[in-house]
């Protein structure tokens, strides 16, 4: 191995190691489930509004015809694609009136990220700062989370563009399945990591570097997107995820959600400070250090 290698594997040990030093204290499993609820809730009508955006943009039928794309691109186990195709079809007709109410609750998951980010800002033993007090109230971080809602059809429409594809490809052998993960895998990191992006730099009680922020953005979306590919591999698998709630298929498949959610929060949550952490190697605060590199030390709230 050689010597410039040697020297990035020690600097990314060194990296982990004060990420796991920031988390001390933090249960980050804990702090994800807190986050998840919030998840929970904003889940459909972050959907609800992005399809009807998008219904507007494209035309219902249009916007139908690429669900039901998606969900013969799904494993057919879990009904998972029925659920879509049903989703998609009644948001292309909910009222305007109902998509400007949905907004309320699909904000909330911007307010729950902002207070798992403030649990990672401070390092442990300092007690972290309080993600809603002071300028940034719990509103103004619903009004800053408000933009990604708008953008959302983008992303959306471009997952649903590529889903034809995908479900001839994985019908067509162990080659066509090899190539559609590999695309899927792809779309799916492109279109998470500038939200990750903006989620770091804009909802984070602090305000990160762009360098910092892209290598976190980028890096988590790595993961993520290599997770949401696992979560469709786990409704290829024939199980009654009712089973071990008394026969109610509904509950189990709550509960599977919830528990996607959960994983997808903790990995966001951990590049966060992994975010952090890459900007005081960037960025070190000191007496010529910029604004936002002071804020690392000492997080806005």
């Amino acid at each position: 191995m050689s010597r410039a290698a040697v020297g990035r594997a020690a600097w990314l040990r060194s990296l982990f190691a004060d990420v796991r030093g920031r988390l001390l204290g933090h249960d980050l499993f804990l702090v994800s489930a807190g986050v998840t609820f919030y998840a929970a809730i904003a889940l459909v009508p972050s959907l609800v509004v992005a399809v009807r955006l998008l219904a507007l943009v494209l035309g219902p039928e249009r916007v139908v015809e690429l669900g039901d794309a998606v969900g013969q691109a799904l494993p057919s186990a879990q009904g998972a694609g029925r659920v879509v195709g049903d989703l998609v079809r009644t948001a292309v007709d909910v009222g305007w009136g109902a998509v400007v109410f949905a907004l309320v609750p699909a904000t909330v998951y911007g307010e729950g990220l902002r207070r798992g980010f403030a649990r990672v800002s401070a390092r442990h033993p300092a007690p972290p700062p309080r993600p809603v007090r002071g300028r940034a109230g719990a509103w103004g971080v619903r009004l800053r989370a408000a933009p990604l809602l708008l953008l959302a059809p983008v992303g959306f429409l471009a997952v649903l563009e590529v889903a034809p594809f995908l479900a001839r490809w994985f019908g067509s052998g162990a080659w066509g399945t090899a190539l559609a993960v590999y695309v899927a895998l792809n779309v799916d990191w492109l279109v998470v990591s500038p939200v990750l992006l903006y989620v770091y730099r804009v909802l984070g009680p602090v305000r990160t570097g762009w360098r910092a922020s892209l290598w976190g953005a980028y890096a988590t979306g790595a993961f993520v997107s290599g997770f949401l590919q696992g979560f469709v591999l786990f409704l290829a698998i024939p199980v009654d995820l009712g089973s071990p709630f008394g026969g109610y298929t509904q509950v189990g498949g709550a509960v599977a959600v919830c528990l996607w959610l959960w994983v997808l929060t903790a990995l966001t949550v951990y590049g966060y400070a992994v975010t952090l952490e890459l900007q005081r190697r960037f960025e070190p605060p000191g007496p010529g250090a910029s604004t936002g590199a002071r804020a690392a030390s000492h997080p806005r709230v």
